[in-house]
């Protein structure tokens, strides 16, 4: 299955894309996307570290992907 990633703020600059498709296997979790991406872009922080809204929703680790999906990675925000 496709999964649309979407990289935002720190992660872009880091990983050097904004947007790229991924192909998952069936069954496939958050939690296997941001392994995935980790060893794709090994600068981003650790894999349960990553921050995933999929269709506009935060998900934890165990959420089930669907073919279509848009996974987006946030990085933690800080400030006041």
């Amino acid at each position: 299955m496709k999964v649309q990633v979407l990289f935002f703020a720190s992660y872009r600059e880091k990983a050097g894309v904004g947007r790229l498709t991924l192909d998952m296997h069936n069954g496939a979790t958050v939690g296997d996307l941001a392994d995935t991406v980790r060893v794709k872009y090994p600068e981003l922080p650790e894999p349960e570290r990553i921050v995933v809204a999929v269709n506009n929703e935060y998900q934890d680790h165990d959420f089930v992907l669907g073919d279509g999906d848009e996974a987006a990675l946030i990085p933690p925000v800080s400030g006041g």
